[in-house]
C-alpha cells in the first residue's frame, strides 16, 4: 500500500521535494542549552504553505516586515507588519504568505511551565491570535534577537523574562475554564500520543470518546478543526521534534512515530516546519 499523509490528502510522491521550493524561504530552529522548553525560531518565508502543526507550547514574536496569513482555532488570521503572534498551546495553525516578497518574523516557542516559572503566573491565555502594536512588536523582535545571540546564562534568563513582561498585558490569567469539547476530547488526544506508531481506526477513537464513529468525527472536527488523521499526524511530528532533538536518528525517529520510513518523516516535517530533520537536529543540538 502506498502510504498517505491524510493532513495533506494526497498520496506521498517520491517527487515530492525535501526541502522549500523557493530558494528565498529560510528557517532556523535553535534551543537553549541551559533553559529547557524554550525554543526560539526565525523564518523568512516566500513560498512555502505550512500544514497544520502544533508546537504544543506559546508560540508569541512578531512580523518584522510581509505579511502572514493563517488558520487558526478555526478562523483565518491576517498578521501584518509591525504585529504580535500570540499562540497557545496545543492549537494547531497553519502558514502561508500574503505578500508578494512573503513575510519575516521570529518566534519562541515556550512551554507552559516555563512561562509559569518566568512570570510566577500559570495559566497564561491569548484571546487574540494577533494585536497590531508596531511599538512592542519592534521591543519583541529586537528582544528575539537578542535572546538568539545570548551566551551567557544570566543574559538568556534576563531576556526571557523581559520578553514575558512586555507580552504580559496581551495575556488573561488566569486561563479560562476548558469548553465543554476539550474535556470530552482530552482522552481521545491523550489516547493518540500514547500510541503514535499504531494504525488507530476511528472505530477506536469513537470508543475513547463514547460516541458512536461519525458522530465522533463530526464533533471533533467541529471542535479542533481538523480531522483526527490531520490531528494525529500533527502530534506525530511534533513528537518527532523531540525525538530529533535528545539526538535520535532520523530513521528510528519515523519508526517510533508510526510514520513509514525516513522519508515520510523529511516529506512530512518539512511540510509542517519548513525544514528537512537533519537540518533541524542540526540546528537544535549545535
Amino acid at each position: 500500500m502506498t502510504p498517505t499523509d491524510a493532513g495533506a490528502g494526497s498520496p506521498l510522491m517520491p517527487g515530492v521535494p525535501a526541502q522549500f521550493d523557493s530558494p528565498e524561504d529560510r528557517a532556523e530552529f535553535r534551543r537553549s542549552c541551559q533553559r529547557p522548553g524554550v525554543e526560539l525560531y526565525r523564518a523568512h518565508i516566500v513560498r512555502h504553505a505550512f500544514e497544520p502543526h502544533t508546537h504544543e507550547a506559546f508560540g508569541l514574536g512578531a512580523i518584522e516586515n510581509g505579511a502572514e496569513r493563517f488558520r487558526y482555532a478555526g478562523s483565518e488570521h491576517l498578521a501584518p507588519p509591525g504585529s504580535l503572534v500570540l499562540m497557545n498551546p496545543d492549537e494547531l495553525h497553519t502558514g502561508r504568505a500574503e505578500t508578494e516578497g512573503g513575510w519575516r518574523y521570529r518566534m519562541a516557542y515556550l512551554d507552559p511551565e516555563v512561562v509559569a516559572r518566568v512570570s510566577g503566573e500559570p495559566g497564561w491565555w491569548f484571546s487574540e491570535a494577533v494585536r497590531v502594536d508596531v511599538a512592542s512588536a519592534r521591543r519583541v523582535t529586537g528582544l528575539l534577537d537578542a535572546l538568539w545571540r545570548a551566551e551567557e546564562p544570566l543574559a538568556f534568563d534576563s531576556l526571557l523574562y523581559a520578553l514575558l513582561a512586555e507580552l504580559r498585558r496581551h495575556a488573561r490569567v488566569p486561563r479560562p475554564a476548558p469548553a465543554e469539547g476539550a474535556l470530552r476530547f482530552a482522552p481521545v488526544l491523550d489516547y493518540l500520543r500514547a500510541h503514535l506508531s499504531r494504525r488507530l481506526t476511528l472505530d477506536e477513537l469513537a470508543t475513547v470518546a463514547g460516541l458512536s464513529p461519525f458522530h465522533f468525527l463530526r464533533r471533533f472536527q467541529a471542535h479542533y478543526h481538523v480531522t483526527p488523521q490531520q490531528m494525529l499526524m500533527a502530534l506525530r511530528l511534533y513528537q518527532a521534534k523531540q525525538l530529533l532533538a535528545a539526538g535520535l536518528p532520523p530513521a528510528q525517529v519515523a519508526a517510533d512515530t508510526g510514520l513509514a520510513d525516513q522519508a515520510h518523516l523529511t516529506r512530512a516535517f518539512v511540510r509542517r516546519y519548513g525544514v528537512t530533520p537533519a537540518r533541524y537536529q542540526r540546528q537544535v543540538r549545535s
